[in-house]
């Protein structure tokens, strides 16, 4: 066992479970770093690297994916509301018995289990599926056990945000002075109200 392995305070057991079932000759070792990153979009990429699209060799028929490991788990975003409208559902095969969680729950619980089925329903449901989800690695923190690999940390694409529509940035100005206009209104009746002065009630 490597020294990287002997000090990973994690699952040993989980992190390398199925790695002698994979052909690691000739694969890239891709480090995902999901801190700050969107959910939906790092799937994607991950999604694409796994498969080997990335490569001029891709062929659908065969597995030419790299090995995938990403960190940070825990630190992965959603957009919108998707944290608590957003749910996974299961049934366990008792009449009645439909399950639920929402993303905050699953968070709480797993994290690494959002990012995995956020890739696995990316991927084409063939017999290469099995081979694409061991060369997913994923971990909660920032600890990993292939340390001693020659790991390739991945850039991801620059986020293209879109302009935004012309109905709306007018929309949004409108918002903004009238919410100027009304925190001038306030500090201008607050400045308008005078106290009642010792000598206003003597005289009356």
């Amino acid at each position: 066992m490597s020294t990287a392995a002997q000090a990973f305070s994690g699952n040993l057991k989980k992190a390398l479970a199925g790695l002698r079932r994979i052909e690691l000759d000739g694969l890239r070792w891709r480090v995902f770093d999901a801190k700050g990153q969107v959910l939906g979009r790092l799937a994607s990429q991950i999604a694409t690297v796994v498969q080997g699209k990335d490569k001029p060799t891709y062929a659908p028929n065969r597995d030419d994916g790299d090995m995938c490991v990403v960190i940070n788990a825990k630190d992965v975003c959603v957009t919108g509301r998707k944290m608590t409208d957003k749910f996974y559902r299961w049934h366990t095969g008792y009449i009645g018995h439909l399950k639920e969680r929402s993303l905050k729950d699953q968070m709480a619980k797993d994290p690494t289990e959002v990012i995995r089925k956020a890739i696995m329903r990316m991927l084409p449901r063939n017999k290469l599926r099995d081979d694409r989800d061991r060369k997913l690695r994923i971990f909660a923190g920032s600890e990993h056990p292939f340390s001693n690999r020659a790991i390739e940390p991945y850039a991801m694409p620059p986020r293209q945000v879109r302009e935004m529509r012309p109905r709306a940035r007018r929309a949004m100005i409108r918002a903004q002075k009238k919410a100027e206009e009304q925190a001038q209104g306030t500090t201008n009746t607050k400045k308008g109200k005078k106290r009642d002065t010792p000598e206003a009630e003597i005289s009356a």
